[in-house]
């Protein structure tokens, strides 16, 4: 059963009201609890504000000065966690002007002219997602450093590249690993676009249509490291765009960060025996004593889930908002701050777990003992000589057939065997089953040839240390 209201509660938007809101109300509409981590971008923003109210002249130059100084030492307070956030005040902004209000009277009360909660919250937001992407980037360059070092300390292995999880054509473990670095290497060029238009000012927006007292939004831009001003009130106060193009990146970011922990966890088990990662990243079974298990890999693949559910939650928020402003839109900030927190650790401890991977060079030979990861270049060698691709695909394929029908290698049958399925082959089709004229080989760009990828691993090295 719903509590009584309880007294009226003094509220800066109270004035129209005669009841004080209802208890319970107000603890499910309190969104303090966790937009105060705004609570450093709020005071930044208004720091800004104030300077501009009181270079056009809407305050004196005493009152934005006045403001600026009672405004820093609440910072100081919620830095040192002294502040005390109050949820009657429903949320970040209006705790800190309270406060502020309680430290200079009417001066302080000035601080809200020309603005609204619904442009300062769109401030606050866009400031912290700017710099979360610098965050994110940062942690994208850390991770793909790591995958470069263990491919160049690999540089000579050579795996079977799969496809459907079947054995393929031979690649070099440095060429599979860099692939992971340019899929992060797209993430960071999604996270810089986004970023384009993240970096738009919507303070100035007010409620939804602006103001009548000039001020100069340009200034605000310019105080705070913003490369434009948003040209819509409306559209400033309702639009959340960059959220959902945020979380999409970081979703977009999370699958890939589940594809490599998958392959870790599949190289590193029993039946593959590729890889082993640092027992510093492995925990072990509470009954099972011989376990040493994948954990971070296994709990960075289930961050995935929960990075694309982010994105689905305000996706399905947003989709039925009439304009401008709805406090359904209070719902998009817990979503930001979970994926942030989930997407930076799953990075930063990936990082440190591929850095930890030893590569077991016998296991990863052993797979090279299926000789059919050399079909492909059974079926180039006869189109060499004239044969055409798909009929020379025909025939290797019974050539396979053949082999397994014998329980022999591809390498095993005889030159009348080979000769029987197509008179395209010479002598020379045994030269084909050699690991490293089969790697030399592959000259189309942004192939696997030992050249290429050595090539590949400086030009990335350089990169990163640059970035």
């Amino acid at each position: 059963m719903a509590k009584k209201a309880k007294a009226k509660t003094r509220k800066p938007w109270g004035g129209r009201f005669s009841e004080a809101t209802d208890s319970l109300v107000e603890a499910f509409s309190a969104s303090v609890h966790f937009d105060q981590r705004l609570a450093t971008y709020d005071v930044r923003g208004s720091i800004a504000h104030a300077r501009m109210l009181g270079e056009v002249g809407i305050i004196t130059k005493k009152e934005a000065t006045a403001i600026e100084r009672g405004l820093r030492e609440i910072l100081d307070e919620i830095e040192a966690g002294s502040f005390a956030f109050d949820p009657v005040l429903e949320d970040v902004h209006m705790n800190i002007e309270a406060r502020l209000i309680d430290k200079l009277g009417d001066v302080g009360a000035k601080l809200h002219t020309a603005r609204s909660r619904n442009d300062q919250v769109a401030l606050d937001l866009r400031m912290f997602v700017k710099d979360a992407i610098g965050e994110m980037a940062a942690a994208l360059r850390r991770l793909q450093s790591s995958l470069v070092a263990i491919a160049e300390a690999n540089i000579e292995v050579v795996m079977p590249g799969y496809t459907h999880l079947q054995r393929g054509q031979l690649v070099l473990l440095a060429h599979h690993l860099l692939a992971y670095v340019e899929m992060f290497e797209r993430d960071a060029e999604r996270l810089a676009d986004t970023l384009k238009r993240v970096d738009v000012m919507p303070l100035g927006a007010c409620a939804v249509a602006g103001t009548s007292l000039p001020i100069d939004r340009e200034m605000v831009a310019r105080e705070l490291g913003f490369s434009a001003v948003a040209r819509n009130s409306v559209d400033a106060v309702s639009d959340r765009d960059f959220v959902v193009e945020y979380l999409a990146d970081l979703a977009v970011i999370g699958v890939h960060l589940s594809r490599l922990g998958e392959e870790m966890v599949v190289w590193s088990s029993s039946e593959f025996g590729f890889i082993t990662l640092g027992e510093a990243f492995c925990t072990g079974s509470s009954m099972l004593p011989q376990k040493r298990n994948p954990d971070v890999p296994e709990l960075v693949r289930g961050h995935a889930g929960g990075l694309i559910g982010e994105l689905v939650s305000v996706l399905t928020t947003m989709k039925g908002l009439p304009l401008s402003y709805n406090r359904d839109m209070q719902h998009d900030k817990l979503p930001v701050f979970r994926a942030t927190d989930a997407a930076l650790a799953s990075l930063e401890v990936m990082a440190r777990t591929v850095r930890s991977v030893r590569v077991n060079g016998d296991a990863v030979a052993g797979a090279l003992e299926d000789d059919t990861v050399f079909a492909v270049d059974v079926a180039e060698y006869l189109v060499r000589r004239g044969v055409a691709f798909r009929r020379a695909h025909e025939i290797v394929g019974r050539i396979v057939a053949v082999a397994e029908r014998k329980g022999s290698k591809l390498r095993e049958l005889s030159l009348d065997e080979l000769r029987r399925e197509s008179d395209g082959f010479g002598s020379d089709v045994y030269d084909v089953f050699d690991v490293t004229r089969s790697l030399a080989s592959k000259a189309s760009a942004g192939s696997t040839a030992p050249a290429m990828v050595r090539r590949e691993v400086r030009r990335w090295k350089r990169r990163l240390k640059d970035a």
